[in-house]
């Protein structure tokens, strides 16, 4: 986890109903999933395996060891986890090398939630190496603190990532609004107690208790996020 939080942040929304905004990164924030998937068919066309559709919705979303593991799983391909995950992160990272596409209002949102001086998070599955270059493009000032699938114990769907981003900023995680687009993400920060929005990109996600769905972050911005917490506080 990497954080650029002062002292005097981490309780600077003490008073107010929301506390944080946790994020994640791809599909929710940059237009992403589709380039790991690519990336993901590629390595395995080149260790002579075809990727069957079915299988995106089950590795979108997921931590790097478990989409990695299930396509070696299905596919029966004669490579080591350690390798395969190396390939991966190599990859996408060629593929983003020029920059990402940000999903439609994302940059508002960020925008609006740094004038604020809302405390605001990073946490995704993925890798701090991969983190940090989306980041160049995003813009690393939007946010106070990051956390990366690398760097926590256990990653998403555990809630660990969001338990650990609300602590980063002595909130309270029922106080901290979470976007997400997939299942896996969604299950993390529920689990963690927190509120979300759910932004779907790939799988369809149903609305629930505590749980708003949209269908673009152009329906989010920071009053939505207040009302999301006050309306079920």
């Amino acid at each position: 986890m990497t954080s650029t939080v002062p002292a005097s942040l981490t309780r600077t929304a003490e008073g107010a109903a929301l506390q944080a905004v946790l994020l994640d990164m791809d599909g929710t924030l940059v237009d992403t999933e589709g380039f790991w998937w690519d990336v993901e068919k590629e390595v395995f066309a080149g260790l002579g395996h075809e990727l069957d559709e079915a299988w995106r919705d089950v590795v979108v979303g997921g931590p790097m060891t478990r989409s990695a593991g299930y396509l070696i799983d299905v596919t029966g391909a004669d490579i080591a986890l350690d390798e395969l995950t190396v390939l991966l992160n190599d990859g996408f990272e060629k593929r983003i090398v020029r920059g990402v596409p940000l999903m439609p209002g994302a940059g508002r949102l960020l925008a609006e939630l740094s004038a604020a001086k809302i405390p605001t998070a990073l946490v995704s599955a993925s890798h701090r190496r991969i983190i940090d270059r989306v980041l160049d493009s995003v813009g690393h000032h939007h946010f106070a603190l990051t956390v990366a699938g690398d760097e926590v114990t256990r990653t998403k769907p555990h809630p660990e990532p969001y338990l650990t981003a609300a602590a980063g900023f002595g909130a309270d995680p029922w106080r901290c609004a979470v976007i997400e687009d997939t299942a896996t993400g969604v299950a993390a920060a529920e689990a963690a107690g927190c509120r979300v929005v759910a932004v779907p990109s790939v799988a369809p996600i149903a609305p629930a208790a505590g749980r708003v769905v949209v269908g673009s972050l152009e329906e989010v911005d920071l009053p939505f996020l207040r009302r999301l917490i006050t309306a079920t506080g």
